[in-house]
């Protein structure tokens, strides 16, 4: 029978993780065999205290613990890696995405669909948050030709080898949402609820929004590039006929100097994106290992772990110093004649 992992990626969430366990439990207690997988995401708080808890009373509790915060995009790799049933299903530990929906999105992926993606109706988000998404999505669909699913998030339901490939792609830009269609998984939207968050305050920053659209923008699409290589051209053609006309003797100094000071700050804008297209080349060259686990409750792949999955040998102890042998029991030197 086909069964579902839970991906539950979780930074200092505290008693949400229990509050996570008992809906998604009530929702998902018809599915079997049910795995529900959380993700400590290197908290500082007592997030893995409670989820040892967790997994002590429920045996479908598992869950993997990183050595530091590493992000949302390490903790669903690592969620997929170490997922033991054929589909996943990702959520956030917030439950801004009703846990019931997502015998919604399995029924869909039913049908014959690698990934099916949770879309939010009448979202609950703050102002600032939906415009910033908004935003986000229009740039890449609209300007940069990017192809992702419209108003797909990270709340959706997917194939777990299908998940497992696009993880191991090892982009030194991971994005999920463009990297389904990159490959040509099949995907689908439904409409889900979406609501207030549970517990605590939301963790949404405008600064986590434009890092992760930096790495869309960037990572999936090569117009920017091209729109610098079109400025760079525009920018000699000003070049030259502000040349021209000085030696014609006509346009003033102040002319001139705004000219300049315009070709500066073009060539500076321009220098800025062609160094932040070669990190993105450096990062794909050196494909970093994206997380490492100090603690779990599941077998672990040795190179996840700091130790390559070796027992951590003690310290050496020091011992008082012992007094050298007598010359009477000493072995007699070899003298060489």
């Amino acid at each position: 029978m086909s069964g579902l992992t839970v991906v539950v990626p979780c930074f200092n969430e505290g008693v949400q993780t229990e509050t996570a366990h008992r809906e998604l439990t009530g929702a998902l207690g018809g599915i079997e065999p049910l795995e529900i997988l959380f993700v400590d995401d290197g908290s500082t708080d007592d997030t893995l205290d409670r989820i040892r808890g967790l997994a002590e009373r429920d045996p479908r509790v598992r869950y993997v613990s990183f050595t530091r915060n590493f992000g949302l995009e390490a903790a669903q790799a690592a969620g997929f890696a170490y997922a033991g049933q054929p589909w996943c299903a990702q959520i956030d530990a917030d439950l801004q995405a009703p846990p019931e929906e997502i015998p919604n999105l399995l029924e869909k992926a039913a049908e014959g669909y690698d990934v099916v993606f949770g879309i939010r109706r009448d979202r609950k988000d703050p102002p600032l948050r939906r415009f910033g998404a908004s935003a986000q999505q229009w740039t890449a669909r609209r300007l940069l030709a990017i192809d992702i699913p419209p108003g797909a998030s990270t709340f959706r339901v997917v194939r777990t080898e299908v998940a497992r490939t696009l993880v191991g792609l090892r982009l030194g830009s991971p994005y999920f949402i463009a990297m389904v269609p990159m490959v040509g998984a099949r995907y689908a939207v439904v409409e889900t609820g979406h609501r207030p968050r549970a517990g605590g305050g939301s963790k949404f920053r405008l600064t986590r929004l434009a890092g992760h659209s930096f790495e869309l923008f960037f990572g999936y699409s090569w117009r920017p590039l091209n729109a610098v290589y079109l400025v760079a051209a525009l920018g000699f053609a000003l070049a030259l006929l502000t040349a021209l006309f000085g030696y014609a003797g006509t346009g003033g100094a102040t002319t001139h100097a705004a000219t300049a000071a315009l070709l500066s700050g073009l060539a500076l804008a321009s220098t800025a994106l062609v160094g932040r297209y070669l990190y993105r080349l450096l990062l794909d060259m050196q494909r970093p290992r994206p997380y490492y686990i100090k603690e779990a409750n599941v077998n672990l792949h040795p190179e996840d772990t700091l130790n390559n999955g070796l027992p951590t040998p003690p310290p050496p102890a020091a011992h008082p110093p012992t007094a050298p042998p007598s010359n009477s029991s000493s072995v007699p030197p070899v003298v060489a004649s």
